[in-house]
């Protein structure tokens, strides 16, 4: 049976097709679209970069080590360069949490112990309410406690935490404080940066991670990714 050469000289022109010993005379397009799916399959295989489902490109961080095959989006790049940067500035400072977990009381034994749980697993350690904050404290004095003992603040956006924060009001001086400290990166869930950005202007104008475009494993091994201090001695 002859064999196509379209993936060696390619079928872009009639005369090229017209010479292809399997696909000679056929005068369809049929053999080139077979390149092209060919070309896409052998690039993509490269692990150097991806396209997500929705055809963002997504390529490994500047973090990431040798054998990474964790990708992220340019936005998720942006965001999480500058919390790198600062967490590579506090790697000397002792006795520091990974990790502080912020959320809504509601969601400490659902989304927020599943991200918890997963981030242990990976050997991060996560400063959590549920064992290290008092019930009825204050929010934003926790997270800004939290990120004083820790490497990077995420907070768990939620329904449930974006109910809990218009019925307090956080000030937005106060919450521009935390964000110009590149020590925060929002973790949406079962909402959106639109909900967000109605109730927090400020914290909405962040991007971060959200699990309409990963799954909590997934996210907890890009978080882990970003704390691990291996990664910095590189």
């Amino acid at each position: 049976m002859s064999r196509c050469t379209a993936p060696v000289h390619g079928h872009r022109t009639a005369s090229a097709r017209e010479n292809c010993p399997a696909c000679g005379g056929r005068g369809s397009y049929r053999s080139y679209n077979s390149y092209s799916s060919y070309s896409s399959s052998s690039n993509s295989s490269s692990g150097r970069s991806s396209s997500s489902s929705s055809g963002q490109y997504k390529t490994k961080a500047r973090w990431s080590s040798a054998g990474s095959t964790i990708l992220y989006t340019p936005a998720e790049i942006r965001t999480l360069t500058p919390v790198r940067e600062n967490i590579e500035k506090r790697s000397d400072l002792p006795d520091l949490r990974d990790v502080f977990l912020c959320h809504a009381w509601d969601d400490r034994k659902d989304a927020a112990k599943e991200l918890h749980d997963l981030l242990e697993l990976k050997g991060v350690s996560v400063w959590f309410s549920e064992k290290d904050v008092l019930l009825g404290s204050s929010l934003l004095r926790e997270i800004d406690k939290g990120l004083a003992k820790s490497r990077v603040g995420i907070v768990l956006v939620t329904p449930s935490f974006l109910k809990r924060i218009k019925g307090e009001g956080i000030a937005d001086k106060e919450l521009s404080a935390l964000l110009a400290r590149d020590l925060l990166v929002p973790i949406v869930h079962n909402t959106t940066f639109d909900d967000l950005r109605e109730v927090s202007p400020l914290l909405g104008s962040r991007s971060g991670l959200n699990t309409i475009d990963d799954s909590m494993i997934d996210i907890a091994a890009k978080l882990a990714e970003l704390v691990t201090p291996e990664v910095i001695l590189n």
